[in-house]
């Protein structure tokens, strides 16, 4: 189960301010999301085993990149996402490679994890063109996933939550801002090694 929960936190990537309960202008549709770096701490929960890492995510399509870093800093692995599929680096440089996020987490946990979709759910955003529906309590139900989000006092996701009754995945953003790199890249840079 621990060998589950670290492959999940390595495909994963996770003054708080409740969003307001009027659900008319949440969720909205995503047509474009801007690119952005961000960092924080991911904890996911399954089967009532926990598992918690850092993360660093940068997202400037067509590439977004999630790293999962130990408490100390060393990476534990990569999720990098772009228009050839997507690719996971283990931390013993092992390459798995899918045509989508989703494939590849069925294939390396038996779980769809919903990682093509988090850049839009952390903006506070909704799936275009898929079905949804706003709960009383403002959350979003996607995808067969419940989510929610807090802001910090600049409107930036501060927590995303997601879970659908057998995996609990929570992202805590300590930063999130726009990527240091000036060139938005093609490719994920796992694939040019």
């Amino acid at each position: 189960m621990k060998h589950t929960v670290s492959i999940a936190a390595i495909l994963l990537l996770s003054a708080c301010a409740q969003l307001p309960q009027d659900s008319a202008g949440l969720w909205q549709s995503s047509e474009h999301i801007s690119s952005f770096a961000a960092e924080g701490r991911l904890a996911v929960k399954a089967e009532g085993k926990g598992s918690y890492a850092n993360f660093d995510w940068t997202y400037q399509p067509p590439v977004e990149t999630i790293n999962i870093n130990t408490p100390l800093g060393s990476t534990l692995g990569q999720l990098c996402q772009d228009k050839d599929g997507a690719l996971a680096v283990d931390a013993k440089g092992n390459v798995y490679q899918a045509e989508s996020a989703e494939e590849l987490s069925r294939q390396l946990i038996g779980f769809n994890l919903p990682i093509q979709y988090l850049h839009i759910w952390a903006d506070g955003r909704r799936v275009a063109h898929a079905p949804y529906r706003i709960l009383p309590d403002g959350m979003l139900e996607q995808y067969g996933w419940i989510i929610s989000r807090t802001v910090n006092s600049e409107g930036k996701a501060r927590i995303l939550q997601l879970d659908n009754g057998k995996l609990n995945i929570r992202l805590v953003f300590t930063e999130i801002g726009m990527p240091s790199e000036t060139e938005t890249p093609e490719r994920c840079a796992a694939r040019t090694r």
